[in-house]
């Protein structure tokens, strides 16, 4: 079990103010985690391969194609204030 000064411990180190019901829960909670890492220690995983998803995971995205754009006349068309061939914005703090 994990104990009051540990939950501290662990807590400074994150640079985390818990409150007492906090520390409590938090020595509960650590513990119960401990206790399931302890039963999967306990399992013969010699001949699984090590996995980064528990499923096949593939990439959803498109190809990274070149392609044409919107024409720049056309983007700065509607924009309220343009300034050497692009949009012109506040600087920070004004």
């Amino acid at each position: 079990m994990i104990d009051r000064d540990q939950v501290l411990h662990v807590a400074r180190l994150a640079r985390l103010r818990l409150t007492d019901e906090e520390v409590a829960r938090m020595s509960s909670e650590l513990s119960s985690i401990l206790d399931h890492i302890e039963k999967i220690e306990e399992l013969d995983l010699q001949d699984v391969p090590p996995t980064s998803h528990v499923v096949q995971v593939e990439n959803v995205l498109r190809e990274d194609d070149s392609r044409p754009s919107l024409p720049r006349e056309r983007a700065l068309e509607q924009a309220p204030d343009v300034a050497d061939g692009g949009f012109r914005v506040p600087s920070p703090g004004t």
